[in-house]
């Protein structure tokens, strides 16, 4: 589980293709070493850190990640954002991402203002219901307020902080992002459709049924 709220950037420095899936190593240095099989956030999808090195670490994203996340599409010398797993202790000072990138988002526009940047994305209609205007969701790993939804796109505002200490001010029009919706709008909608469901099995349905 993680927050959203990026630690710090590193650098694409190799990636070797496999049968399946990708390793990407990743430049990193902090006070406080990577373990291995610790899991870290990459630009938004959780992987886990399966070799390290002295200034750098090794991620391995399978095919489903590969084909759900722009992971597929990073090349040597790209930045990706970087947040390590919460720990219970933390404050939440984001909002709770799990890491599983639901899709990506093509970046329709960029707007630049004094103090901050409005970001135009596009997304598959369906995911509409996820998303409410002051709510939140991951960019690239990055928790971001909603300012608008469209049927089929939303818009999010960039503060200076976030613009300089994250991948998002390499980003151009027409690039993929990495998006994941509301976890606690999802497990609203799952509860709803329990509940829909339950409702449907009657005593009357049971005799139509033949039982």
């Amino acid at each position: 589980m993680f927050t959203g709220i990026i630690e710090k950037t590193g650098k694409i420095s190799d990636i070797v293709t496999k049968s399946g899936s990708k390793r990407f190593k990743i430049q990193y240095t902090s006070a406080e070493p990577l373990e291995n099989g610790e899991s870290i956030n990459v630009n938004g999808a959780c992987q886990t850190v399966v070799a390290k090195e002295i200034d750098s670490f090794w991620v391995e994203a399978m095919q489903e990640t590969l084909e759900k996340t722009n992971l597929n599409i990073l090349q040597v010398g790209d930045e990706v954002n970087l947040e390590r797993s919460l720990k219970l202790s933390d404050r939440i000072s984001g909002h709770l991402v799990s890491g599983h990138v639901d899709v990506t988002g093509k970046v329709l526009s960029i707007q630049t203002l004094p103090e901050s940047w409005i970001f135009g994305i596009s997304f598959p209609e369906h995911f509409a219901k996820y998303l409410t205007p002051k709510g939140s969701i991951a960019v690239n790993g990055i928790s971001l307020t909603v300012i608008d939804v469209g049927q089929n796109s939303v818009t999010v505002g960039i503060i200076p902080y976030t613009w300089q200490n994250t991948n998002l001010h390499k980003i151009k029009r027409g690039d993929l992002v990495n998006l994941e919706f509301d976890l606690l709008a999802k497990y609203v909608e799952s509860v709803l459709k329990s509940s829909e469901e339950k409702e449907k099995i009657t005593s009357q349905y049971l005799r139509e049924a033949g039982w």
